[in-house]
């Protein structure tokens, strides 16, 4: 008996450890991976559907969406125009060094229109206010859902969408335009101002600079771009706010996640438009 239990000790003793299987384990792994994005692409797609069917309830959210494009668009005015001034000013002193001997200088002001209107003043302003607006509203509605309003509208026969998400989405969809635009003015002014007092640049050859490659294509691309990573911010920032949970720790999870998808999609779109609208596209004669 007992040399037949020191053999099974022995065996014991001696048996290999048993081995991961990494053929198997690393193809579990990327699939649970691709598995949860697919899984998270598919809630998205059915928030944004039912964002849209709450869109018809119109008498619900116009009130609220006026406001919104008070609170989401004009008070973030004097940040977007601030960028937009000191935009202009390193575009303008950057055109003229890169141009010195080799090409006229009136070419700073198309430089700085093509710039500013195209790609600066839409990502820029779009980047510091998906930190502003996309964390404003993931902070408010993961408050109001912690806190157990969003239930208690719920109660009242509100629905959350229409009266917390479409407003939000609406009114920045149709403002972040319109900062664009503001700021493509005021970066293309800044231009002119630090051509004319530190380049010497005559106005009148700024103004041709500006002119001369200029098309309504330049403001509808930046403009419609802008639309876009309005609509993008504010839902990215409705979703998260409204999953949050746990408490404060969680409505601050929400608001920095609301912000660092925000930008990456807005990256994301500016290379889509440029694919889509800019690649093969040549100046109109």
């Amino acid at each position: 008996m007992s040399a037949s239990v020191e053999a099974v000790i022995e065996r014991i003793e001696v048996s290999p450890e048993p081995r991961v299987d990494w053929l198997v384990a690393i193809p579990a792994a990327i699939g649970g991976g691709v598995r949860s994005m697919l899984a998270a692409l598919g809630r998205s797609a059915r928030f944004l559907g039912e964002t849209a069917a709450a869109a018809r309830d119109v008498s619900t959210w116009w009130p609220e969406a006026l406001q919104q494009a008070m609170r989401l668009g004009v008070e973030s005015l004097p940040i977007a125009l601030l960028i937009a001034v000191f935009t202009g000013v390193v575009l303008a002193l950057l055109a003229s060094y890169s141009f010195t001997g080799a090409v006229p200088l009136y070419f700073v002001g198309t430089l700085v229109e093509k710039t500013i209107t195209l790609e600066l003043a839409p990502v820029l302003t779009g980047l510091a206010l998906a930190g502003r607006v996309g964390a404003n509203i993931a902070a408010e509605l993961g408050t109001m859902r912690v806190t157990e309003q969003v239930d208690a509208l719920e109660t009242l026969c509100y629905d959350p969408l229409s009266y917390l998400v479409v407003p939000r989405v609406i009114a920045s969809a149709v403002m972040f335009p319109v900062i664009v635009a503001a700021a493509v003015v005021v970066g293309v002014v800044s231009a002119w101002a630090s051509s004319v007092v530190l380049l010497h640049l005559a106005t009148s050859e700024f103004a041709k600079g500006v002119r001369l490659f200029f098309e309504t294509f330049d403001v509808e691309y930046g403009i419609v771009k802008s639309a876009s990573f309005g609509f993008s911010v504010a839902l990215i920032g409705c979703r998260r706010g409204l999953r949050a949970a746990g408490g404060a720790v969680g409505v601050g999870r929400a608001a920095t996640s609301a912000v660092v998808y925000s930008a990456v999609l807005i990256l994301v779109l500016d290379a889509f438009w440029a694919v889509t609208w800019l690649l093969g596209r040549g100046p109109t004669t």
